[in-house]
């Protein structure tokens, strides 16, 4: 077994790298770093490490490059890379794979850097994420989202709402909204996303996030937290509304849909993890793209 201090650790293959627990501290060393990289997978973001570093037991690797080593949902132990693999020497990938038994999210461009002869590369529908052109959002076009227009129209005409950028000064209001959801979710904070969204609002500043709240009826209704991954493409990594306010997710999507600056072009949904509620939910929308992320292990 391999055991992790913030020192220098030798593995079973004679690897040997600094490893220690992923912290807020990281972030100079992580995020430009991961924004270099021209992919849109929402792992490839800071935030998004820094914020569920303890569902997936994040660990920062330095050596000749940086890795971070975690595990799945699902359980499975993987090595993430943090630039290009198909620069990366060839030896060292096969080194890390039998050290940590696979490398994971790797985008279907990167295939290339590794031999079918030795390599099995497999994904999981669960791990995808959904990417939707923000005319999508802004337009509910068609007769595959005539239901989610309806919704739309449906909140604009019974509530009196409002559509604002969230600032911290209006935090606190998220605050609320986040605390109605997981009262609404009747399930145990530590069973959803709650404490990484409590967390996100924290370090709403610091970790350069960006959001919308709306409002109805005087009252905060719902928020939307995010980030961009690129140029133009913009991650939702939170989105987060009460029941009462019928086609209030719908209004949110879209109004935030309409102010995104010209460059972008797509938002990232992230993925579904194979849960069948966020399934629907997320294909109801129709995406026009979805993302594999692909798992690569020794044959």
């Amino acid at each position: 077994m391999l055991y992790f201090y913030p020192d220098v650790i030798s593995g079973g293959n004679g690897l040997s790298y600094n490893s220690e627990k992923l912290g807020f501290h990281h972030r100079e060393l992580l995020d430009n770093k991961l924004r270099e990289i021209p992919i849109h997978l929402s792992e490839y973001s800071f935030a998004n490490l820094y914020l569920f570093r303890e569902s997936h037991n994040y660990e920062v690797l330095r050596m000749d490059d940086i890795f971070i080593s975690g595990v799945t949902y699902d359980g499975m132990r993987y090595i993430m890379p943090t630039s290009d693999v198909r620069d990366a020497d060839a030896g060292l990938i096969q080194e890390l794979v039998e050290e940590f038994g696979s490398i994971f999210p790797v985008p279907e461009e990167w295939l290339s850097a590794f031999d079918p002869d030795i390599y099995t590369m497999t994904y999981n529908d669960g791990d995808t994420d959904y990417i939707y052109t923000l005319d999508t959002m802004r337009e509910y076009a068609g007769k595959k989202l005539h239901n989610k227009r309806n919704l739309l129209y449906q909140f604009q005409r019974l509530y009196l709402h409002e559509a604002l950028p969230l600032t911290q000064e209006r935090i606190e209001d998220a605050r609320t909204v986040l605390e109605a959801w997981q009262e609404e979710s009747g399930t145990a904070a530590h069973e959803t996303d709650y404490r990484p969204c409590s967390e996100a609002l924290d370090f709403y500043a610091e970790l350069e996030l960006c959001g919308g709240i709306y409002y109805a009826e005087g009252e905060p209704a719902g928020f939307i937290l995010g980030e961009d991954l690129s140029d133009n493409i913009f991650a939702f990594h939170f989105a987060k509304g009460k029941r009462k306010f019928k086609g209030l997710y719908q209004f949110m999507y879209n109004s935030f849909a309409k102010v995104m600056p010209e460059q972008f072009c797509c938002f990232n949904f992230e993925q579904d993890l194979g849960i069948e509620s966020l399934r629907r939910a997320k294909s109801s929308y129709h995406p026009t793209g979805m993302l594999k992320k692909y798992r690569v292990s020794l044959k």
